[in-house]
């Protein structure tokens, strides 16, 4: 899986969606952060798993 995202069109299109108005330290803040987890998930959504693994169950009340 190799996503390489624009997080900066992600955020605009998620003020538009969600009706928030951000100014730009914050939309630079909000950037930063995301970058920063994209960096750290990357490893682990590289981590190939077997086609046969068992998916977790349901929980059902």
């Amino acid at each position: 899986m190799n996503q390489n995202i624009d997080w900066a069109i992600y955020i605009a299109q998620m003020e538009q969606i969600l009706n928030v108005e951000l100014d730009e330290a914050r939309r630079a803040e909000l950037l930063t952060q995301m970058t920063r987890i994209a960096g750290m998930a990357a490893p682990l959504m590289a981590f190939p798993l077997d086609d046969r693994l068992e998916v977790a169950g349901v929980y059902k009340a």
